[in-house]
């Protein structure tokens, strides 16, 4: 299994301790300015209902993900694949995109990924942030 859910912070560090990508759902209100989104101190970690893939499975989520994830803004507004040391965010709108990309290349465990992106289109749309 790639992604992992955690029912508190406490079974998360039992698991792997703070070693972790996570996903994340972007809390901010819509027409919140990307440059705040993006800043590093508007960002919090740790939600329960965020998706983890531990830093054991880095490597294997960047080679099969990193293609489908090629769209983030970073920190310093600049776009690209995933950094896997900062803050990557995802707008809203490129949610189906990426659910499609999902469903025709179907990476390893993306049933679980595409579940949660249907869900994040409640939120003003995800993080990805680095370990």
């Amino acid at each position: 299994m790639l992604f992992h859910t955690f029912s508190s912070q406490e079974e998360r560090r039992k698991f792997g301790g703070s070693d972790f990508f996570e996903i994340q759902f972007c809390r901010m209100p819509p027409k919140t300015e990307v440059g705040i989104i993006t800043a590093v101190d508007s960002v919090n970690h740790w939600f329960d209902d965020s998706l983890y893939v531990s830093g054991d499975d880095d490597s294997a989520f960047l080679q099969e993900y990193d293609g489908i994830f090629d769209c983030g803004i970073y920190n310093n507004l600049e776009t690209g694949t995933i950094d896997p040391y900062g803050i990557n965010y995802y707008e809203p709108d490129l949610i189906d995109t990426i659910i499609a990309k999902l469903l025709n290349i179907r990476p390893t465990d993306y049933e679980k990924l595409v579940e949660w992106l249907n869900t994040a289109k409640k939120y003003n749309g995800f993080y990805i942030l680095g370990v």
